[in-house]
């Protein structure tokens, strides 16, 4: 796990591996989330680079009985 200090500024800086393993570049724009008592960076793209990626997802889901 990376740690990363903030700025006087409040700004961070994204570790190298996570960058190169998200493929972020610079001036990329990500959602920054609260979820709870976190802060979670989603990397945006755009509906052209989204498209296509559930393709081979498996759709199969088991229903319980009380649920058909």
């Amino acid at each position: 796990m990376a740690t990363v200090t903030v700025s006087p500024k409040y700004q961070i800086v994204i570790p190298k591996e996570i960058r190169q393993a998200l493929d972020i570049k610079p001036g990329q724009k990500v959602q920054a989330v609260r979820y709870g008592s976190r802060i979670e960076l989603i990397p945006y793209r755009s509906m052209k680079e989204a498209r296509g990626f559930l393709r081979g997802i498996d759709t199969d889901i088991v229903r319980e009985d009380d649920r058909l």
